[in-house]
Formats: structure tokens, sequence, C-alpha cells
């Protein structure tokens, strides 16, 4: 970490890094059956089926 940081700004850069390593930690989703193909549409925030295509 860079010295001339104020305090404040390296406790969010150890925060950061804590969650980074947690959510490594965490074991994969497993393979959904059946599922959409594509990427996933809710972290994208729009759905589409059968060419019509809904904005959340």
């Amino acid at each position: 970490m860079d010295d001339d940081l104020a305090p404040a700004a390296r406790r969010a850069l150890a925060e950061a890094e804590a969650r980074r390593k947690a959510a490594e930690a965490k074991a994969p989703l497993p393979k959904e059956l059946g599922g959409r193909e594509g990427p996933e549409p809710v972290r994208y925030g729009d759905w589409e089926k059968k060419g019509l295509a809904v904005d959340f």
C-alpha cells in the first residue's frame, strides 16, 4: 500500500481485499439443470424469452 494514503483509504483497501478473498473462498454455484443459456439475466438487467425482451 502507498504511504501517502489516508488512514480511511487504507482501511477501505484492506476491507475490499478481505471481501475479495472471502468471495474467492466460496464454493462455485452448482450447474443449473434445464436452465437458460447465455449470461445470467438478473445480473445483466434484462430477460428475453421467445424474442420478447423485458427490462427490469
